[in-house]
């Protein structure tokens, strides 16, 4: 088959050709691009000529340049999610949900009058509800916003204030799904670590030295590791960021209702750019797709603009705010954190004491197990052959540091033991 032809005079054109050759299937994802000498010789035109058309191209997200690979088309970055399902002959430990006997129940809706085209984008109650709960956490001059759970906030107010080729701090290991929304967004991921106080504050500074334009921050019960972020760390970070006004906080406390941790701001006081976003899935239920975001006034107007044709349903804004008003919710809530709390010190318990090594993150429904000298895919094998399913740890990070990551909402006494012993024998046969 005989090599598509890129055609063109200038950047521009040459930019459109390359789109119109992928746009008929003549060029595939992960096809290679000529080296840009190579284009500008056969086109005849100056080599930064060719080389502002493939800056164009990757700020479209058309194309990627990989290190020591040169530039190739890009394709769909696969967007890993929680909820895999685990063999049937296996202990399910990995699926990253919460326990289904845990969560409220659903009222019903009836007697509600029709909600139009015009009306607020705010549900009434939902709006009592988070100005009593919500804005005070955030600090005078927060306003809310309703999006499609924590995700969807997350990547609207990312593209509220970025583009392309922009880098942002990311938590390393961090979200699942951020990963790939952010890498489909085309933003650059600049690893943070993350340690049992949350995200290290020299990881935090080498980004903002490599120029981060944005930070995306888990303040308690991390996902995956159950990291918190304590009063020092928190101050720690607040500081490094008071001296980067321009770079946009965004705080992601998915777990806030179940945390046995306070929440510890990182954003500073008088900050210009900012979101507080806390979703209803862990403690109300995963189907629920609502996110509450209290942010600056005016990535509020940016959100309400993105969301002004995609507004939140009227309809499931009055079922969460009836479960989050319900007399009987905050006894549910409280008994749900204590069962997850009990359910995780079970797990960290028996691994202590059989000496496995794990991030001491004190909250959520999550463990997180470090390989240092043992292969991952040995590690999740060899449990699955003993009837335990894990996940593999490295899809949650950017550097693909081998872990496996134990979800313990529904782990109970005659699990854990049996669990942590089998995990200990596998590493040391694999050592």
């Amino acid at each position: 088959m005989p090599e598509p032809t890129i055609s063109g005079d200038s950047a521009a054109a040459i930019a459109d050709s390359v789109r119109d050759l992928v746009a008929r299937g003549d060029l595939c994802a992960g096809d290679a691009l000529p080296p840009v000498r190579a284009l500008a010789a056969r086109l005849g035109v100056n080599r930064n000529t060719a080389g502002a058309a493939y800056t164009a191209l990757a700020a479209a997200g058309v194309v990627e340049t990989r290190r020591g690979g040169g530039t190739v088309v890009r394709g769909i970055v696969p967007v890993a999610a929680e909820g895999a399902r685990a063999p049937e002959d296996t202990v399910d430990l990995a699926d990253g949900n919460p326990d289904p006997a845990l969560l409220p129940p659903l009222p019903a809706l009836e007697g509600r009058a029709p909600v139009l085209y015009g009306a607020p984008g705010t549900d009434e109650e939902l709006g009592r509800w988070a100005g009593e709960h919500l804005l005070p956490d955030a600090g005078p001059g927060g306003t809310l916003v309703i999006t499609h759970g924590a995700v969807d906030a997350v990547e609207r107010v990312l593209g509220a204030h970025l583009t392309r080729g922009d880098p942002i701090a990311v938590e390393d290991p961090g979200f699942l799904s951020g990963i790939g929304t952010f890498r489909n967004n085309g933003y650059r991921c600049l690893p943070v670590p993350v340690d049992a106080h949350g995200m290290t504050t020299d990881g935090l500074r080498a980004a903002l030295e490599a120029g981060a334009r944005a930070v995306v921050c888990t303040p308690r019960a991390h996902n995956p590791t159950g990291a918190s972020l304590s009063a020092r760390r928190a101050r720690e970070l607040r500081a490094l960021l008071s001296a980067h006004p321009e770079v946009l906080v965004i705080e992601d406390d998915h777990f806030s209702a179940l945390a046995r941790t306070p929440y510890r701001r990182i954003t500073p006081a008088g900050a210009p750019r900012w979101a507080l976003v806390r979703s209803v899935s862990k403690f109300l239920g995963p189907d629920l797709r609502l996110a509450m975001v209290v942010c600056d006034p005016d990535t509020a107007a940016r959100l309400r603009a993105r969301l002004a044709a995609a507004r939140v349903s009227h309809l499931l804004q009055r079922l969460v705010a009836g479960m989050l008003t319900s007399p009987a919710t905050p006894a549910l809530l409280e008994r749900a954190s204590d069962v997850y709390a009990y359910r995780r010190g079970l797990l960290t318990g028996e691994l202590d004491a059989r000496g496995v090594p794990w991030l001491r993150g004190p909250d959520g429904v999550n463990v997180w197990v470090p390989l240092a000298d043992v292969p991952e895919a040995a590690a999740v094998a060899g449990l699955a052959g003993l009837g335990w399913s894990v996940r593999p740890g490295s899809p949650f990070t950017l550097t693909h540091r081998p872990a496996v990551r134990i979800t313990t909402a529904v782990i109970g006494p005659e699990h854990a033991g049996s669990f942590a012993a089998d995990l200990a024998a596998v590493l040391a046969r694999n050592t």
